[in-house]
């Protein structure tokens, strides 16, 4: 190295703020407009993001007619989904149509069918989600239920990683799971929660008889409140040092136990 070189002072690139880039997305609508025209037009909207400090009437109050929940959030969350003029309004709009679980169950029994439910406590992973439908269309489950806040979006990569099978599968979106559990143990169902927190493995309960199983979150899994509302816990029995399954593969094995003990 010169003598010239080694004077000089070690380069430094200068600092920028890195900002992620944004794309377009099919999958939500924005402006104030368009999103009262989505609102109108019945279609399923996922996630509905207002701007906190503006939030517009008529959005809320069409929102509010129709059960569908707002999120007030500040302006750079919007910016961030969208450079172009949003308003301080964004809908995501859903894939596919929600349907009614009174209408699932009750076509179940009416066509002499055992029903089989998948209920799904905050699931966030479009993937995992994506996974769990495909395995559970594959298996004959009826309906995956999912409740309306802290669930996966259903979007394209949930589409893809399905294989389509979200195109076949009832999904119901519910505003409470407690709720929804005290319905199906009235319409006959048994409830399973699947958790760790079981003594008993997943091979000692009946699936035979209508039941709805239920699959937590990979970080906090199932919450209190629901095993505690559930008629049965169970684990899958591991031996390796790993501490959980991921919760796509948790699914399909209880899925298909159930599918094995049915079919004896």
């Amino acid at each position: 190295m010169s003598e010239e070189n080694a004077s000089r002072p070690p380069f430094k690139r200068p600092f920028r703020h890195y900002t992620a880039p944004v794309t377009d997305n099919k999958e939500f609508v924005f402006g104030v407009q368009s999103v009262l025209e989505t609102l109108r037009s019945g279609k399923e909207i996922d996630r509905l993001l207002v701007q906190r400090e503006l939030g517009n009437t008529e959005i809320l109050d069409l929102a509010k007619e129709k059960g569908i929940q707002v999120q007030k959030v500040p302006l750079e969350k919007l910016n961030r989904i969208t450079r172009k003029n949003h308003q301080g309004a964004i809908a995501f709009v859903s894939a596919i149509h929600y349907a009614k679980l009174e209408n699932v169950i009750a076509d179940t029994f009416e066509k002499g069918e055992i029903p089989f439910i998948l209920i799904l406590d905050r699931v966030t992973d479009v993937r995992n989600f994506g996974a769990i439908a495909r395995t559970a269309e594959c298996a004959g489950v009826h309906a995956i239920v999912l409740p309306s806040r802290g669930a996966a979006q259903i979007n394209a990569d949930a589409m893809k990683t399905s294989s389509g099978a979200l195109n076949f599968i009832p999904v119901c979106r519910e505003d409470s799971l407690i709720q929804t559990i005290d319905f199906l143990q009235n319409s006959g169902l048994r409830v399973v929660a699947c958790t760790e927190k079981a003594k008993s493995t997943i091979y000692e309960v009946d699936y035979k008889d209508p039941i709805a199983i239920i699959m937590g979150s990979e970080e906090d899994g199932i919450t209190d409140e629901i095993i505690r509302k559930s008629d049965e816990i169970a684990k899958i029995p591991q031996t390796g040092q790993v501490g959980s399954l991921n919760v796509s593969v948790a699914a399909g094995v209880i899925i298909f136990e159930t599918v094995r003990q049915r079919s004896i």
